[in-house]
């Protein structure tokens, strides 16, 4: 994506040599929807440190495994990651190293048939694989993990950034941009 934005803004604005472009908001390789790019370094800092004050609102679509017991809820926990695995696990909060994850979750559609569920999360903390590792530790992995799940194996990840809102670097207006995903792949299995 990088290259491909720094290309574009190199034609768009007939600029010799290279663009700037900073990534300010990333997904996991499986992981679709909005990210955040800036066009200069102060920009970027400016859009990092709304994320570091949790001004970058996060929203996610996400399909999972089972019915979940309540329709709205919070899942709080600490979250323990081991970087030779590329894995994250909740632990006691007593860990020393464990951070706490929060995030908040409202059911949009239960699948009878598919024993499926379509949820809205609204992030409250980054975690590495925060999702995936909240649910997945409740039985509701994320269908096609290939990681923290069983169902979905060999699918596309239905893990999807679909709305995140922040204020403009420069202008401080409130932005707020959103994207869904296709009818395409295992997204189709709720319809």
């Amino acid at each position: 994506m990088l290259s491909i934005i720094k290309k574009y803004l190199i034609k768009k604005y007939n600029k010799p040599g290279d663009a700037y472009v900073g990534l300010v908001h990333r997904l996991d390789r499986p992981t679709g929807g909005v990210m955040v790019f800036a066009k200069t370094s102060k920009a970027a800092s400016r859009l990092s440190e709304q994320i570091r004050d949790k001004k970058f609102e996060k929203e996610y679509l996400v399909i999972v495994d089972g019915k979940l017991e309540n329709e709205v809820g919070t899942y709080e926990d600490f979250l323990l990651k081991n970087e030779r695995t590329n894995t994250s696990k909740v632990v006691d909060e007593k860990n020393k190293n464990a951070k706490k994850a929060k995030l908040d979750y409202e059911v949009l559609k239960y699948n009878e048939e598919t024993n499926l569920s379509l949820v809205k999360v609204k992030l409250h903390t980054g975690r590495h694989h925060q999702i995936r590792v909240q649910f997945a530790s409740r039985n509701h992995s994320v269908y096609g993990d290939q990681k923290y799940g069983t169902r979905g194996r060999g699918k596309q990840l239905c893990l999807w950034a679909y709305k995140l809102s922040f204020n403009h670097p420069v202008t401080k207006e409130k932005m707020e941009f959103t994207a869904y995903p296709g009818k395409i792949g295992s997204w189709i299995i709720l319809t």
